[in-house]
């Protein structure tokens, strides 16, 4: 401004900007701090209107008024000038976790789970709204006109107002109505995660778009532009989606993500700051971005930006350097002394040297002197457990992923498949039987596993699936396929017995043929050598007779010999034998 009307204003802007400094803080004890941004320090402090945590604190156009909203179910007027409760209310059945003063200052907007709009002059309620789920926590106005201007307008009548909750991904915008029929949102915003921090420009003009920033718990940034003018069925998707990554240039070549923490408008509406990084030191940034793209990702190096030295531990510890001439004394029993160990190069690297007697430790005995329990180490390559297959089976189920659902069902123990099925939930009985129909159909070979997990199916659930009204059409080409499978049974076994006794006869043909083209030639042959000296026919038949000779010359020789002892015997007169004996022994 010129000279002199900045001197006019002087003493005014003094006592504005005096009230536009201070910085209003709830505690979770109740009370209300008062913080002055310019002096840097606490100016008052504001005690008696809250029995709990102030979840919401609001200021009034009116820079000496203050509203606030706790966990006590009350709602608060507060004059700052003399730091008392000008009045106290209750806005809620249970917790009030939301405010917001509308843009003529007479009405405020207050919010639970329902959102309630009061009269601030009678402090009753001028309108009921449905509201939300869960808590709610963000209130806003979006336009400061009705759009139809033909009407007179009350300064509250015909005005949008956006609503967010914790745990919900709709935004939804209500229309405040001259009746009190409609308590129904009339349009709303889907992101994809839970909001945490929301920014609009406020729509003036009939045809002005609202713009909306919505940064959610995922770290993205969602832009939405649009012209509120009435009902809006489906919810309605961003027009860009903003995400920022680190280059991922050094050391690692994947990107990183880095989370937006807040966005903001500037006053042109345009451009954004945006502001990102680590809460303790985070960076805030200027840019203006072209939302005509679905989406949009921002390359920042965020490390050289912000550098945490955490590298060097703080420690009390000092080692002493020791020299292989330094004597060093070690407590201890005197006399005795203990070898100290000079520090080694860098380089050196310290060989294990095991004798050859040794065995090295088994893995379980290193565990056992370091007292873990082995059964209780997970072996990376083995299966999951039985909790993980059912949770994996759920997975492939609503995926629709047919690696998992093959992991799964390849399986073959009979208690993993029994307890899988028993743990898995209820409402996943019905997709499985249907996976198992088809693997049915596709796939013959894989019939007896699949049977397996159909009689678990069947056996724990029974209960369950008589219940279902529809179960006959569930069912149904399941039936259908068991039934054409039993009634061709009978059929493959005739073509099984016929096609066994032509195997039979074909092999028994095939034995009788090799039998048959035997050889019957010797492999080996083994004759004995003849005589040199072998002699002719009459030579072999006189040594036959020479041979019977020899044989009488014996008989008479031995004759003549029991002759000679009989006659010795009876010189000597030692014969007792009778004539007959003696002729018998001769």
């Amino acid at each position: 401004q010129d000279g002199p009307q900045r001197k006019k204003r002087k003493s005014e802007a003094a006592e504005v900007n005096k009230q536009l400094d201070i910085l209003a803080i709830g505690t979770a004890v109740g009370s209300i701090l008062l913080y002055s941004t310019v002096k840097g320090e606490l100016q008052s402090k504001l005690d008696g209107g809250h029995d709990s945590r102030v979840n919401c604190v609001r200021w009034h156009q009116d820079n000496c008024c203050l509203y606030s909203c706790s966990e006590d179910k009350h709602i608060v007027e507060w004059n700052t000038q003399t730091c008392k409760v000008k009045c106290k209310w209750k806005g809620d059945s249970g917790s009030v976790s939301s405010l917001c003063i509308s843009p003529d200052g007479k009405m405020l907007l207050s919010a639970g789970r329902t959102i309630k709009l009061w009269d601030l002059e009678t402090k009753e309620v001028y309108r009921h709204f449905t509201g939300h789920a869960t808590s709610v926590s963000s209130l806003m106005f979006t336009t400061v006109k009705p759009i139809n201007e033909n009407k007179p307008f009350d300064g509250i009548t015909g005005l949008y107002f956006l609503s967010g909750a914790i745990h919900d991904r709709l935004l939804s915008v209500w229309y405040i109505r001259s009746d009190r029929k409609e308590k129904n949102a009339v349009m709303s915003f889907t992101v994809t995660d839970e909001p945490t921090f929301i920014d609009l420009t406020v729509s003036e003009v009939k045809e002005e778009p609202v713009k909306l920033a919505v940064v959610c718990r995922d770290g993205q940034l969602h832009l939405f532009e649009h012209i509120l003018n009435g009902y809006c069925k489906k919810p309605l998707a961003s027009n860009c989606t903003v995400q920022i990554a680190t280059p991922g240039n050094d050391g690692d070549s994947t990107p990183k993500p880095v989370p937006i923490l807040a966005a903001a408008f500037c006053t042109d509406k345009q451009s954004l700051l945006l502001v990102y990084g680590n809460t303790l030191q985070p960076i805030i940034e200027k840019v203006s971005l072209n939302t005509t793209e679905s989406h949009i990702c921002l390359i920042r190096d965020i490390q050289k930006v912000l550098v945490l030295k955490t590298d060097d531990a703080v420690t009390k510890v000092k080692t002493p350097v020791v020299n292989s001439d330094t004597k060093v004394l070690v407590p201890g029993i005197p006399g005795h002394s203990a070898a100290v160990k000079t520090p080694s190069l860098g380089k050196e690297k310290k060989k294990s040297k095991r004798k050859p007697g040794e065995t090295e430790d088994s893995i379980e005995e290193r565990l056992g002197a370091l007292d873990i329990d082995v059964s209780k180490v997970k072996t990376p390559g083995g299966l999951p457990q039985t909790d993980s297959f059912a949770v994996l089976l759920v997975q492939g189920l609503e995926s629709n992923d047919e690696d998992i659902l093959n992991k799964v069902l390849s399986t073959r123990k009979e208690t993993l498949i029994r307890n899988t099925v028993a743990r898995m939930p209820i409402h996943a009985v019905i997709p499985l039987l249907h996976e198992l129909t088809k693997r049915l159909q596709g796939n013959p070979y894989s019939a007896s596993q699949m049977v397996r997990w159909l009689k678990f199916v069947f056996t724990l659930h029974t209960s369950y699936l008589s219940t279902l009204p529809d179960l006959i059409p569930q069912l149904g080409m399941l039936y259908q396929l068991m039934e054409s499978r039993v009634k061709t049974l009978q059929k493959l076994s005739r073509l099984h017995g016929r096609l066994f006794l032509l195997v039979t006869q074909v092999a028994a043909s095939e034995t009788v043929q090799d039998v048959a083209e035997v050889n019957k030639t010797a492999k080996l042959v083994y004759e004995d050598e003849s005589s040199e000296e072998e002699g002719s026919d009459d030579e072999m038949i006189a040594d036959r007779d020479s041979d019977e000779n020899w044989d009488e010359d014996e008989e008479k020789e031995e004759q003549s010999d029991e002759q000679d002892m009989t006659v010795e015997k009876e010189i000597n007169g030692d014969s007792d034998l009778e004539p007959e004996n003696e002729s018998e022994e001769e």
